[in-house]
């Protein structure tokens, strides 16, 4: 592949719905551009669950296309895909045209310059008017159709440009495309006071002004541009390369800086190894360079200079600014990372990922594969940083995180074709804890003969509620106790907490005061007095009132207007609490609310399903709360049942 200046490079992120035609899309460019002979066109829906680069060469002109999931599971890669984009095409389904995917790619792509493909035009269910109706509802005035679809008797007849010739239309799209060409004019002219001065005046503006304007307010986010097409018949292919080549402008330095690049993307191949994708962003790179990841410091090699192309690893000479490129088999390279040949630059863009939505514990099926799973998984999640795992000390499970169910399984999938791992999934354990609400005083004494010395200890100790996880102190007297012993006291109620008398979960928020007690100068040991406080403590905590505490989740929701009364409900009968709601004024609720961790675990399903996929949220703990008695009873019963 030939090796290209920074002004003759275009990255551009291709979002959509799922089965709007994305990849279709990329096929059609990739054969007008003769990458590939045959395209390989489908009417059905191709799932693409991982971002994929795919650079076309067209008319001196680089594109470095990256194709993204539709599926909303996999914001991760579209994230990703965006932070090394120049511009966005959101493709949008004719027949359909307000589908999540779509509404996801709106918002993913806000502050982003962007391009509309309306796809399947020639579709006889495409609703073209819809479309540009949901498009200006969105953008106000920014939308222009620059490539609009020419209908007769209702069906497709062919394309218009916007700055054809509007003799020979029918008179109705000639209405259409007089309007569209004059509120392209207004938008350009307000690029510039120039322009705007010329275009009050009555003044045509030159075609040079009209592209910088039009260049320009596609870079501010001011114009729109619209395309129609069709990927399955090759209509608009062109016609979307021409509008990035000629509209998008990448402004990066090449050749005259240190060269730096940020890595977007991880992927880990069981032959090659690490794969990361870098998007430069000033200076130049060949082979044998060695850089430096400014986040850590450390003194890596690129060994080579790659692109890739459907799985294939095509070597470049060398790369300027704004293109991405692939290395491999630097370990030391993670998603987010910024390297440089000189360790004084600063990081560039940071990347910012949703957090899990959804858990599920995961173990081997083979209980020698523990370590294998913990590497594998650990490898995997690095490709993705939506992902997340950890092993939960407390209910011993180790936990694999996403942001749906498919997100999770796709992994599952994944460690199983690529490592030759097969894992189960489980539902996650609540890590309960338990507590007192009353008082106790009580005593504890261990006295045992057996020959020789016996076993001596004897403590009497109040208990009550603490604000603090565990409250210790002594008010002895008289040497009842020896202050010796005192420490073994502590410890031995220490020890005890770890399993309440309840349903055996850890102890928490107890005080304790050791006021009174004996011993013996032979037969007392610290043992003796520790075992003498556990008996005290189990006695303490049956006659204080014992109560089982559960984790309640602090959740943040984003959710549309309409669907405000489901989720609200909902969320009663997840013996939740609403604390509050506020517009977030793009259109969507921000609902704040506590709930029982208990009734969390499966919350992204189900919101998932309440808002036909348009609702979000974020999770995190934020205190323990009394379970109701009615829980209580079968959440003891069933952690007593196997004892």
């Amino acid at each position: 592949m030939k090796v290209y200046s920074s002004e003759k490079i275009r990255n551009i992120a291709v979002l959509g719905h799922s089965g709007s035609g994305k990849t279709n899309l990329l096929e059609t460019i990739a054969h007008a551009a003769n990458v590939n002979k045959i395209p390989k066109l489908s009417n059905n829906v191709q799932m693409t669950y991982s971002m994929e680069l795919m650079p076309v060469e067209y008319e001196g002109y680089k594109f470095n296309f990256l194709d993204t999931p539709g599926y909303t599971d996999f914001s991760g890669d579209i994230i990703s895909a965006l932070s090394a984009s120049d511009a966005a095409i959101i493709v949008i389904d004719a027949t359909d045209p307000m589908q999540v995917g779509t509404e996801k790619a709106l918002e993913l792509t806000e502050g982003i310059p962007k391009f509309m493909f309306i796809n399947k035009i020639d579709n006889e269910k495409a609703r073209y008017k819809d479309v540009i109706e949901m498009l200006n509802e969105k953008f106000e005035n920014k939308i222009v159709p620059m490539i609009s679809p020419e209908f007769k008797d209702g069906k497709f007849v062919k394309l218009h440009n916007v700055f054809e010739d509007f003799d020979g239309l029918d008179e109705e799209f000639k209405v259409q495309a007089k309007q569209a060409y004059d509120a392209l004019m207004e938008l350009v002219a307000e690029t510039d006071d120039e322009y705007l001065e010329k275009f009050f005046e009555g003044e045509e503006l030159t075609p040079e002004e009209i592209n910088n304007g039009i260049t320009i307010g596609i870079k501010r986010g001011d114009i729109v541009p619209v395309i129609s097409g069709s990927t399955i018949n090759n209509i608009g292919t062109n016609e979307i390369l021409e509008a990035i080549k000629n509209y998008v402008d990448p402004n990066y330095i090449d050749g005259e800086k240190v060269f730096k690049g940020t890595v977007f993307k991880t992927f880990i191949d069981p032959f090659v190894g690490k794969i990361s994708y870098i998007k430069i962003t000033q200076g130049k790179v060949s082979k044998d360079t060695e850089v430096f990841n400014l986040r850590t410091s450390n003194k890596e090699k690129i060994s080579n200079v790659y692109t890739i192309r459907g799985g294939e690893l095509i070597e470049l000479e060398k790369a300027f600014a704004g293109d991405v490129i692939v290395v491999t088999k630097i370990t030391g390279l993670n998603t987010g990372d910024t390297i440089s040949a000189s360790r004084n630059e600063e990081e560039d863009f940071e990347l910012s990922f949703p957090k899990p939505q959804i858990y599920y514990a995961v173990s081997p099926k083979n209980k020698n594969d523990e370590d294998k799973m913990a590497n594998v998984i650990t490898k995997l999640v690095g490709e993705d940083p939506t992902f997340d795992y950890f092993r939960n000390n407390e209910t011993h499970q180790a936990l694999l995180g996403g942001q749906g169910e498919l997100h999770v399984k796709t992994l599952i999938n994944k460690m199983k074709d690529k490592f030759g791992l097969d894992v189960n999934i489980n539902d996650l354990k609540v890590a309960y804890r338990e507590t007192i609400k009353g008082n106790s005083d009580v005593e504890g004494k261990h006295k045992k003969q057996s020959g020789g010395h016996g076993q001596y200890g004897h403590v009497k100790i109040r208990f009550s509620k603490s604000e603090n996880e565990f409250d210790f102190s002594e008010e002895l007297f008289g040497g009842s106790v020896p202050k010796s012993y005192v420490p073994a006291v502590e410890k031995g109620l220490k020890d005890s907490m770890l399993k309440g008398v309840l349903a055996g979960y850890p102890v928490t928020n107890i005080k304790a005061v050791l006021y009174d007690g004996s011993y013996h100068d032979v037969d007392s040991s610290e043992m003796a007095f520790k075992m003498a406080a556990s008996i005290a403590f189990k006695k303490g905590m049956e006659e204080a009132k014992p109560v089982l505490l559960e984790p309640v989740m602090k959740l943040t929701i984003t959710i549309p207007e309409e669907y405000m009364g489901d989720v609200m409900g909902d969320m009663n009968k997840r013996r939740g609490k609403i604390l509050g709601m506020e517009s977030n004024g793009k259109g969507k609720q921000i609902l704040e609310a506590l709930a029982p961790q208990a009734e969390t675990f499966k919350y992204a399903i189900d919101l998932r399903s309440m808002t036909q996929g348009r609702g979000y949220f974020e999770m995190e703990f934020d205190s323990y709360a009394e379970v109701p008695s009615s829980a209580s009873e079968k959440i003891i019963a069933e952690a007593n049942k196997d004892k």
